[in-house]
């Protein structure tokens, strides 16, 4: 299995793509991010790719695997990343 894209290899594919410096394009990634990170709270939607979103999970109980005694598991909010189908139909074929 090849291994993941890093941040710069990503960048400078794209540069390459859409003829624009790298500096340019690592500026885009990190500004994208930041907007991510910010508009989650009220689901952030990339086109094509799938979208951010807060999950209140409930409290629940559980187990310790080690000693097999239950817990109680508090409630707490998560971010999850629902794909979209576009992107599921261009990776599974």
């Amino acid at each position: 299995m090849a291994k993941a894209l890093t941040k710069s290899q990503i960048a400078d594919q794209l540069a390459k793509k859409v003829g624009i410096t790298k500096k340019n394009v690592v500026e885009l990634l990190n500004e994208l991010s930041q907007l991510a990170y910010k508009e989650a709270k009220n689901a952030f939607t990339m086109p094509g790719i799938g979208k951010l979103v807060l999950v209140k999970r409930k409290a629940r109980m559980g187990r310790n695997p080690q000693t097999g005694a239950a817990i109680k598991i508090p409630a707490k909010k998560v971010v999850k990343f629902r794909v979209a189908k576009a992107c599921k139909d261009a990776v599974l074929g």
